[in-house]
């Protein structure tokens, strides 16, 4: 799947809202605000579960990463999200 694919997928379940559980959330974070260099995967079977996370980094932004991306669409079918929620920006890491 190429990149313009993966990140149009992943946009439209966002822009979806919350519709239920389970829920992955994506939280991306860098060095600077301009490249994210990794992502969080956060996946929340149903409410008050306990959250199980994954991380993928790049030396590049992940989220230009054609691989990472197409991961992220892959976890996000199989794990039959209901909800997808992407935090705004990256997280500056110090």
């Amino acid at each position: 799947m190429n990149l313009d694919k993966s990140t149009k997928r992943i946009a439209k379940k966002v822009k979806n809202g919350f519709q239920g559980y389970p829920q992955i959330t994506l939280a991306y974070f860098g060095k600077s605000e301009s490249c994210a260099t990794e992502v969080v995967v956060s996946f929340i079977f149903e409410e008050g579960a306990s959250v199980q996370e994954e991380k993928f980094s790049s030396s590049s932004d992940v989220r230009k990463d054609e691989t990472i991306q197409t991961t992220l669409v892959k976890i996000i079918e199989r794990a039959d999200a209901k909800t997808v929620v992407e935090i705004a920006g990256v997280s500056v890491i110090k």
